[in-house]
């Protein structure tokens, strides 16, 4: 029995829709889009995931997360500061000490649907 899937449309096929123009105008402008990938590919990261992760729990400084995922504090840093910079946490600062935090729940609800989804048979 052959279980090939076929990925592309056999030599026959003219396409579903008669009109893509309406398709067209509703795909995400090249900024968007960009800004979108840069999204996802800080996910693509375990470290970084594990750092969302542990900030879903709670506001921690960089010293209590370098302890949880057992790295150097500047490794951590690293990574959060590109977390910083697409705007999936924040940090304030108290006096020497910086504590980071999701930026907003927006962050929570896609982890956990991602999390549902992996979950889901």
């Amino acid at each position: 029995m052959d279980t090939t899937v076929l990925e592309d449309c056999e030599d026959s096929c003219t396409g579903t829709e008669s009109d893509l123009a309406v398709v067209k105008e509703q795909l995400l402008d090249e900024a968007s889009v960009h800004e979108m990938a840069e999204w996802f590919k800080a996910l693509g990261d375990p470290t970084r995931v594990k750092l969302i992760g542990a900030l879903l729990e709670r506001e921690l400084c960089v010293h209590d997360l370098s302890v949880l995922l057992e790295m150097g504090q500047s490794a951590v840093s690293h990574q959060l500061r590109y977390l910083r910079n697409v705007r999936m946490v924040k940090r304030r600062k108290v006096g020497k000490t910086v504590y980071y935090s999701l930026d907003d729940s927006h962050i929570e609800q896609i982890f956990h649907v991602t999390l549902q989804h992996l979950k889901h048979k």
